[in-house]
């Protein structure tokens, strides 16, 4: 099913828009146009979860099946179309209609785990935090192996500063078989990492991110940004201008990035230049308004 995309709190320079601009959403969620996770630094949003492919209980040899046309009750289906509407609302911050929508979906199918996945992660939207906490455990209670729902529970924990738990979940995604989002649950685990301040497992993780996704700009960026802050200065500055040469990706965060890279390799020249982009593509973005009062440590 196709993976969607939802906005967590985003900080620092967290604030791209159209390609780069939107949070991905955690795993356990429903249709819609995938969207990249957002550019930022380390303690930026990070991605949410896809919503994995429906199962039905029993199949030969005991393993569960995927849910063909032919398996899907009433319930179910009135379920998945009010998850899939809950999750459109999410996504434009409309919280309080798409908790009415997962509330119907949980009418129909009491036990349906996306929209209990969901409703866990609008409820830490909405900073109801014990509520949302209780939803993801219900969502793994009744399936335990739902790497999209551990993902989502992986960075709710991380958001709350739980690091270790954390990892403990992103760890237990990652090892479900067959999981399809392995990259985006790597570049989560990694920006959980880097605001944890361990910021080499930050960069491998990161870097197998982008050893899978190497077109994923949100990817390339938060490398960039980790590199950076562990002095690997001339391999972040190519993974960030690599997004500058690109007039679709380039963006005022990008832009900063790299001048702050190449300040701290005494690159003047260079600084002196892309500086003199950021002013002209972005006059009146914080960064250039940084650029100009050489607050370069930003």
């Amino acid at each position: 099913m196709p993976r969607i995309l939802v906005r967590v709190r985003p900080m620092a320079i967290g604030r791209l828009s159209a390609l780069l601009g939107a949070v991905a959403l955690l795993a356990g969620c429903v249709a819609g146009p995938a969207a990249p996770v957002p550019m930022g630094t380390e303690t930026g949003t990070a991605p949410q979860i896809a919503q994995a492919t429906p199962v039905v209980p029993a199949a030969p040899g005991g393993r569960r099946d995927l849910v063909t046309a032919s398996d899907e009750t009433e319930a179910m289906r009135r379920a998945r179309i009010r998850t899939e509407l809950a999750v459109a609302y999410f996504g434009q911050g409309q919280h309080g209609t798409a908790l009415d929508e997962v509330k119907r979906a949980l009418v129909a199918e009491p036990q349906h785990v996306q929209a209990l996945s969901l409703r866990g992660m609008i409820y830490a939207a909405m900073g109801e935090y014990e509520l949302a906490e209780s939803s993801l455990r219900e969502a793994l209670r009744i399936r335990p192996d739902d790497a999209d729902t551990l993902h989502n529970h992986g960075w709710f924990l991380c958001q709350r500063r739980r690091f270790d738990e954390a990892r403990r979940q992103f760890e237990a995604a990652m090892a479900v078989a067959q999981y399809r989002g392995q990259a985006r649950t790597l570049l989560a685990a990694g920006l959980c990492e880097a605001r944890a301040g361990e910021l080499l497992s930050a960069q491998m993780f990161l870097q197998r991110s982008f050893d899978m996704e190497p077109l994923n700009p949100a990817t390339a960026f938060q490398l960039a940004e980790v590199m950076m802050r562990r002095g690997d200065l001339e391999r972040a500055f190519m993974h960030v201008q690599r997004l500058n040469q690109n007039p679709d990706l380039v963006r005022p965060e990008t832009l900063w990035l790299a001048i702050r890279i190449q300040q701290r390799r005494n690159l003047h020249a260079s600084v002196e230049e892309l500086g003199g982009q950021l002013r002209s593509r972005y006059p009146n973005s914080r960064e250039a308004l940084a650029f100009d009062q050489g607050r370069f440590d930003e």
